[in-house]
């Protein structure tokens, strides 16, 4: 406890350090009273006195006793924010007493270090975090989307994706780290990544051109199918439909989907193809006849020979768990292919060759995936003593020549 005459004294001390701790002790009495109002009122007077105190050490005193609580009087506070920048700053960033309207007309007028406090902030809201990333600043933004606890709004998030992700990868990278992006703005930044690959002067050098093609047009697939699953498992059939009216949904991209075990996403292309409902489409590929499934896909606008092609290699799936099993993918994908060629007598109908190839490219992928997969788990299984068995040494005539 500090008697009156002694806060007295310190408050009118020619000392900064006597006043600014004249200034911390009013704060902490203020937050702390529980008496008469008039003293209340007294200790709120002594407070506005301190604001006017030509030093910064008992400005900064002031604004340190209030910094953490809601109690802290706004109007004390908001006079702090425009108090030097050590002070503001530390107001802005820490203060919880400052509401939603106290944030936004701030950030509206002020500058990159007291928008950079702001966005630092313990909490942030949405109205905030829009109002932040309106400013156009891009070392607020960055700082801003790796926080999955600032809410963003899709619209913004999509909007952050067109004008800035394409062009600025560590933007794009963030914006592609956070599980509130909506499914179309995704895609449309793994596409930009995707072409930043292709255009990329150490990828180019390090793989050959059809190569390069090839393992780009896989990780689109790949990607295009894996948001699909995403999106579907939360019930959010728009993306297929926003596929379907881009153009963007091909025959490939649904043979991936049930290759790469997206079954759910492949089921809402073919409920939006065949503007069927969900639940019908996931009874018939799961129990309906080869004719019903035939079917359903002609309704989807595929040719023939492809809808003949998924129907079979439905037919193959249901006996395997392709969601989790790499192995039973690779098993699914090479009893369809060899069937094929039995059939055809190893001619494959022009109207199949685009599918044979591809299925055929991620049969060899599916391959090695589940090779290493089969390596490791033999590995530890039989880790300890075991040794490799004899081998006979081969003939010199045949061995390999030297590298």
């Amino acid at each position: 406890m500090v008697a009156y005459q002694d806060f007295v004294a310190l408050s009118q001390s020619g000392d900064s350090e006597a006043r600014g701790r004249a200034a911390h002790l009013a704060a902490q009495a203020y937050l702390l009273h529980t008496g008469p109002a008039d003293e209340h009122a007294a200790l709120y007077a002594a407070l506005i006195g301190f604001l006017d105190d030509p030093s910064v050490r008992v400005r900064a005193a002031l604004a340190y006793g209030l910094l953490h609580t809601v109690e802290a009087p706004r109007p004390i506070l908001l006079a702090l924010l425009q108090d030097s920048e050590i002070i503001s700053r530390a107001v802005a960033q820490y203060s919880p007493a400052l509401i939603d309207a106290d944030l936004i007309g701030l950030i509206r007028k002020t500058g990159l270090v007291l928008l950079t406090a702001i966005a630092q902030r313990e909490r942030i809201s949405a109205r905030v975090a829009e109002a932040l990333i309106a400013r156009n600043e891009r070392s607020v933004t960055l700082k801003l989307l790796p926080r999955d606890d600032v809410p963003i709004p899709m619209t913004l998030l999509r909007q952050l994706a067109i004008e800035q992700g394409l062009a600025d990868a560590e933007i794009r990278g963030l914006l592609l780290g956070r599980s509130d992006l909506p499914a179309s703005a995704r895609l449309v930044l793994v596409e930009a990544s995707v072409a930043a690959l292709r255009f990329s002067r150490i990828v180019k050098g390090a793989v050959t051109a059809p190569r390069l093609d090839r393992l780009l047009r896989d990780a689109m697939d790949s990607a295009l199918t894996a948001i699909g699953e995403s999106e579907a498992v939360s019930d959010a059939k728009p993306f297929a439909a926003e596929l379907v009216e881009s153009e963007k949904l091909s025959a490939r991209i649904m043979l991936h989907a049930v290759v790469s075990g997206h079954v759910l996403f492949f089921a809402d292309c073919i409920s939006t193809l065949a503007d069927t409902p969900r639940e019908k489409v996931f009874t018939l590929l799961e129990t309906g006849s080869r004719s019903s499934l035939n079917a359903l896909l002609a309704r989807c606008g595929l040719g023939e020979g492809v809808r003949n092609l998924i129907a079979r290699l439905i037919f193959h799936a249901r006996a395997a768990d392709l969601a989790d099993d790499m192995t039973a993918r690779h098993f699914v994908v090479t009893a369809l292919t060899e069937e094929l060629i039995v059939e055809h007598d190893g001619v494959i109908p022009p109207d199949l060759e685009d599918a044979f190839a591809y299925l055929s490219e991620q049969n060899v992928v599916l391959a090695r995936r589940a090779a290493r997969g089969v390596m490791s788990a033999f590995a530890d299984d039989f880790a300890g003593d075991r040794t490799m068995p004899v081998v006979i040494e081969p003939d010199e005539r045949l061995a390999l020549p030297a590298a």
